[in-house]
């Protein structure tokens, strides 16, 4: 389960009775920090940077026009919040172009009826406190993950420092960051009469972390605060995330009337925007965040098929009709170039560039001719998608009749190519610069000393299921039976806590790979030969399939060219920005 940045909290009830003093980092309204830990003098218009946006604590401020001043000199990038505002409806009504009521719900655990015995984490999983800036990027990653507002590593570490702060990571027993939680202690910030707390930016990784994780930081939290003699914690959730509102009651936690208030701004368009298109809500995530994009700009959605993922979108006097991350804009000639694996090597080949040694099938003695000077290959359908129909690692006779005939159940013609080992790279070119890449790795399962194979993979393909959409989900087929068996293993087998088992050869997304983002490590050479390929094959975007040694070394050879690559996959690299960019240049940033 994952929880948004949406799932913010709320203050405590109850104003502080003429008790307000200035911590560091607490800021008031002229943008100087306090420099005390501690009591010293009283101070109003107290204002707490998190990182990803400041927190406003309305109780604090005796003139609400100051509120609003606050608000407005938000950071471009950040989500400022005003928790417990008197009167906040008064305020926004006065600036409904500039603020409005967050449509949320608050709820509070009283820590004193809490059961805290609970708060055991899942096998192979610890909760602490975050400790370092690394700790800090591991967070980051989690919150751009799950489309949240990432804050400054620097500011993270600094804040976890802090009694004002209590900021917790699940672990898992791999070392990666699963999970995280913040909790701000009121007392420390500004003396809180009535000891309360609250609760900010709960999330965990939907690909990793074991059912329960949530819970247990949650619970971990409320076990600290508790040991500090606080009464309470608040927190907020908007009102359709059901799944949290159920946690939420199955913890004991009750609701209160504490609204917030926010700034109009691009990050919040959704939560104050009078309307969706029709059929959005039944959108892929792959069409999603180009509708998410495009409304962002102002640009005018239509949903004409959310079955299909097709758009169509308008801005004055252009309109550009789409279907996820393919457009008008990409001609019929290119995407055949595309869509036909035979094709895309004879293009690439007269264009320089480097792609296995391969042929089209005969299914005669030339085929186990090539089969037996290569050693081992790999058997694909010439025309398909989502990796149906591949076979890899073929070497023997048997094996190659069989892949044969599995790739002619999705195209009569299929490619039978040398198999050639190296990380899995998927580089997304965008008007023939690249945007964004990450290394693909097949589906696998990590062993907690409980569940056999079957379970572990059932598991982690529902949260593969969840994190996607419904997009990526392991098949329990003879394919990954196989791959379990050839790694020396059984399905009814119980991994040991902490084992790491492949389960697909594959590194497809929609059976269960994953992605991992290598941007920035790019070798040059790389981005030159995949912007040479777009222009070869003259499409405007496209994601390109490489086998490279790694990221940051040049040697590679190309696998395949994609005329529709999944955006969603790749955030938090802008790749939906340069999408629209694309299709109208006039609506990009300055």
């Amino acid at each position: 389960m994952a929880f948004t940045d949406e799932a913010r909290t709320a203050p405590s009830l109850g104003r502080p009775k003429g008790v307000r003093v200035g911590v560091w980092p607490v800021t008031s309204t002229d943008g100087t920090e306090g420099d005390a830990e501690g009591p010293g003098e009283p101070e109003s218009d107290i204002v707490l940077d998190c990182g990803w946006g400041r927190l406003v604590f309305g109780q604090t401020f005796t003139d609400p026009s100051r509120v609003a001043d606050v608000l407005r000199s938000e950071a471009a990038g950040s989500r400022d919040i005003c928790i417990y505002l008197q009167d906040p409806h008064v305020l926004v009504s006065r600036m409904q172009d500039e603020l409005f009521i967050d449509p949320s719900l608050t709820y509070r655990l009283d820590l004193a009826g809490v059961r805290l015995d609970d708060a055991t984490p899942p096998p192979g999983v610890q909760i602490r406190p975050l400790r370092s800036e690394a700790d800090a990027e591991a967070v980051n990653r989690l919150y751009a993950h799950n489309r949240m507002v990432t804050a400054p590593a620097r500011t993270l570490a600094r804040n976890a420092e802090t009694r004002r702060f209590v900021h917790l990571v699940a672990e898992s027993c791999t070392g990666d960051i699963v999970g995280t939680i913040t909790g701000i202690d009121h007392v420390e910030v500004f003396h809180d009469p009535e000891c309360g707390a609250s609760l900010w930016c709960l999330t965990v990784d939907p690909n990793y972390a074991p059912p329960g994780t949530g819970q247990a930081l949650i619970l971990d939290l409320a076990s600290r605060l508790s040991e500090r003699g606080r009464a309470f914690i608040d927190l907020s959730v908007l009102a359709d995330n059901e799944g949290a509102i159920r946690l939420y009651e199955r913890l004991g936690l009750y609701r209160t009337p504490i609204l917030c208030v926010k700034r109009k701004n691009s990050i919040n368009e959704r939560l104050f925007l009078p309307s969706l298109p029709e059929g959005y809500d039944r959108l892929n995530p792959y069409a999603r965040i180009v509708a998410d994009e495009a409304m962002r700009r102002g640009i005018r959605v239509e949903v004409t098929d959310p079955g299909w993922g097709e758009l169509r979108l308008t801005n004055g006097g252009r309109t550009v009709v789409t279907r996820e991350s393919l457009s008008e804009l990409t001609s019929a000639v290119a995407m055949s170039r595309c869509d036909d694996k035979r094709v895309t090597r004879r293009v690439l080949v007269e264009a320089g560039l480097n792609v296995p040694q391969g042929r089209s099938a005969t299914r005669d003695r030339d085929d186990l001719a090539f089969l037996h000077k290569m050693g081992q290959v790999v058997v694909k359908p010439a025309r398909g998608e989502q990796g149906k129909g591949i076979t890899i690692g073929v070497n023997d006779p048997v094996a190659l009749r069989t892949a044969v005939g599995l790739a002619e159940r999705y195209c009569p013609d299929v490619l039978i190519e040398e198999m050639r080992g190296g990380e899995d790279l998927r580089v997304i070119v965008i008007d023939h610069e690249v945007v964004a890449a990450a290394i693909r790795r097949p589906a696998s399962v990590i062993g907690d000393g409980v569940h056999d194979i079957t379970g572990l993979i059932e598991r982690q393909s529902r949260r593969r299921a969840a994190a996607t959409g419904g997009e990526s989900r392991i098949p329990l087929d003879d394919v990954t039976r196989e791959v379990v068996r050839d790694a020396g293993h059984t399905m009814g087998e119980v991994l040991t806590e902490g084992e790491v088992l492949a389960v697909r050869r594959t590194a497809n997304l929609h059976t269960g790979g994953t992605i991992h983002d290598v941007t920035e490590q790019l070798h040059p050479e790389l981005t030159s030969v995949c912007v040479t390929a777009s222009k070869a094959l003259s499409i405007p975007v496209t994601g390109l399939d490489l086998l490279v040694d790694a990221p940051e070394q040049p040697d590679h050879v190309f696998i395949e060219a994609n005329e529709r690559p999944g955006l969603a996959n790749h955030e938090p690299q802008p790749t939906t920005e340069r999408f629209i960019d694309l299709l109208f240049p006039g609506t990009s940033a300055p």
